[in-house]
């Protein structure tokens, strides 16, 4: 069901427009697996919980019922590790299908092997990007691929900058043939970058990850199947990597769709609508008005411009409504 706010009669002002952003956050403190839990907040609100900044993490710590919740006990939010999101760094090169891994690779040791190296016999497996090796490019005209061994060592994302500066990109693999052409321009006990990558980390929603909140040493994937993020409530809500089938509380968000709020408020005279300070107190007792009335979770409240760039613009009297604009005789 949708929700809608109130327009409030308050203390101040005249006809500004402000919008409203909010998640309302529930704590389920029944145990399930994360795959349980997503399902659940799906179907019940709209998905786990997906944090944003570290007011966010506080506000989620302070709502956490937590005689509920065994002592250092994790609760599942909506981060995870897509292991299957392997892709290659060339454009028009979105074929994974083929694939040439060690033996037990990809396996993501530590946490951190988003990227892809090969060794000499052109068998692969995932490193950490921030690792030294030397690449191997690809010069693209047409439908022919030549690739070049660079005698220069450095991270993959170097490697990546490189390959697109002075040729094509880093080498994508499409099938047995060019993957041995690769093997036939690596020297001797080189072990080197190449195009395939993966995105790690990322929200149940969708959302862009832009904020982290990882413990220390975390992520580490130090057990099997450690692709899924819990927070611990009583440790400043840092983050850590789990195997997903473990059973934990968890938490699920309901999205409140922007709404935009006119309000009609009476300026005292000595109020200056301009001031940046005066504006932001505002819409701090307007969060105060929701709050009293119900509306609880992150609520985000701005004022919105119009077009002549004013907030605010005075309200016409019945006698200027009814007069025509001089312009218009």
């Amino acid at each position: 069901m949708m929700e809608t706010l109130i327009c409030l009669s308050a203390v101040l002002a005249l006809c500004p427009v402000s919008s409203l952003d909010a998640r309302h956050y529930h704590y389920v403190y029944e145990e399930k697996n994360w795959t349980e839990a997503q399902s659940y907040c799906r179907e019940k609100y709209t998905d786990l919980v997906t944090m944003e900044t570290m007011e966010d993490v506080k506000m989620l710590n302070d709502l956490a019922d937590t005689s509920k919740l065994k002592a250092d006990q994790l609760v599942w939010i909506g981060l995870y590790d897509d292991m299957n999101s392997w892709r290659w760094s060339m454009s028009d090169r979105k074929e994974t299908e083929f694939t040439n891994w060690q033996s037990g690779e990809p396996n993501n040791l530590d946490g951190y092997e988003y990227c892809v190296e090969t060794d000499p016999y052109a068998v692969w497996n995932d490193k950490p990007c921030f690792a030294a090796n030397k690449p191997v490019c690809a010069d693209v005209t047409g439908q022919t691929v030549t690739f070049v061994f660079i005698n220069i060592t450095m991270n993959w994302t170097d490697a990546q900058h490189y390959c697109r500066e002075h040729h094509t990109d880093l080498a994508s693999v499409r099938n047995m043939i060019e993957n041995q052409k690769i093997k036939g321009v690596i020297p001797a006990g080189e072990y080197v970058w190449i195009g395939l990558f993966r995105d790690s980390w990322k929200w149940s929603d969708g959302s862009k990850l832009s904020f982290m909140n990882w413990n220390k040493d975390e992520p580490d994937n130090s057990g099997e199947n450690d692709t899924c993020a819990a927070a611990g409530v009583k440790n400043s809500g840092k983050w850590e990597d789990g195997n997903c089938v473990i059973k934990r509380p968890f938490i699920c968000y309901r999205a409140v769709p922007k709404q935009v709020v006119r309000l009609k408020l009476i300026k005292p005279s000595s109020l200056d609508l301009k001031d940046p300070i005066v504006l932001e107190h505002m819409l701090d007792q307007l969060k105060q008005k929701l709050k009293e009335q119900g509306v609880n979770g992150d609520v985000k409240l701005s004022w919105r411009k119009q077009s002549d760039g004013n907030i605010f613009y005075k309200e016409k009297t019945e006698e200027e409504k009814t007069t025509p604009n001089k312009n218009e005789l």
